[in-house]
């Protein structure tokens, strides 16, 4: 059984979606996950996963290793007439794991492998899980990797539609008036959100009255970025991503190489441009017009950019 999950990005609101104000995010096609379950001819689960260096079998892995906890997390779901093993109920099986999505860049790789195993894992077994319950299991296992979790990753790639997140609250999908065009660049730094999210609340801890007028100000972006997309006037969001990242530059979660790329972008003509997700390296995104995008996405290759991508929201 195969299954394809996309990667994502947040146009506004990262971290402050953690402490409850909204964000929007949305699937990016041009990057994705690629899983493939089948039967083996050796007893195990046995997962080849190039891209994380991982060829093994699943009960020599520790229980909180990123793929391992995810299997074992729909491992209880299956039905109790499959053969029965003391590490685990499952036998004889292989899984192969291929992405495009670099990972800890703020593209959800993570994310976007929990949801195309559980998906291939769900057709092999035929366990028919909902949108809903394969969003709640990704969800737990991004607790462990992520310590406290927006949640908006795994609410974005298991729909595979734009939306509007608010923790805590239902999904909320939303259309494009119009479609614009984003290009993505990459700063090949690795940026783990587990960190960036713990420090933003170290100091959200130490200054609680100054952060939650921040976190109101971006809430308020967010806001007025939905209704401009809604209404068909993306050309406005440049002017909302560059107000967002002065506040995530508050917040310390920017860094010297996105502030580069973000610098090189707006330089070559993007009406605007931020960082995406944890930030402190990983993506950055830019809103350039349709006809613009090759000539940013060349001024980010110049300016250091280890990969770009274009990609159109619609």
């Amino acid at each position: 059984m195969k299954s394809s999950a996309p990667g994502k990005i947040i146009l506004f609101g990262e971290h402050a979606v953690v402490y409850n104000r909204p964000a929007l995010a949305v699937p990016v096609n041009q990057v994705q996950v690629d899983v493939e379950v089948a039967d083996s001819d050796k007893p195990g689960v046995w997962i080849d996963a190039p891209m994380v260096e991982l060829h093994g079998e699943l009960s020599t892995l520790p229980d909180d290793h990123p793929i391992a906890s995810v299997i074992l997390k729909v491992l209880p779901s299956l039905p109790a007439s499959l053969p029965q093993r003391e590490a685990h109920p499952v036998e004889g099986i292989s899984i192969t794991i291929t992405s495009t999505i670099p990972v800890a860049a703020g593209l959800g790789s993570g994310a976007a492998v929990s949801v195309a195993l559980i998906r291939a894992l769900s057709s092999f077994f035929d366990l028919a899980l909902t949108n809903e319950q394969i969003n709640q299991l990704v969800f737990e296992s991004e607790k462990l990797h992520h310590g406290t979790p927006s949640g908006i990753d795994n609410t974005v790639i298991t729909y595979n539609m734009p939306v509007f997140y608010i923790k805590h609250k239902p999904v909320e999908t939303f259309k494009c008036g119009k479609p614009f065009t984003i290009v993505i660049g990459d700063t090949g730094v690795s940026a783990p959100t587990k960190e960036s999210v713990g420090d933003v609340r170290r100091l959200w801890l130490h200054n609680e009255n100054r952060f939650e007028e921040i976190f109101n100000e971006i809430a308020q972006i967010s806001t007025m970025a939905r209704r401009f997309i809604e209404t068909g006037h993306p050309e406005h969001l440049g002017e909302l991503m560059d107000q967002n990242q002065e506040f995530l530059k508050q917040m310390t979660v920017s860094s010297p190489e996105l502030d580069v790329l973000i610098y090189a972008a707006r330089r070559a003509g993007a009406l605007g441009a931020k960082l995406s997700g944890g930030g402190r390296g990983g993506n950055m995104i830019a809103l350039v017009n349709q006809a613009s995008a090759e000539s940013v996405a060349a001024a980010l290759f110049s300016a250091g950019a280890k990969r770009t991508f274009i990609t159109e929201i619609k």
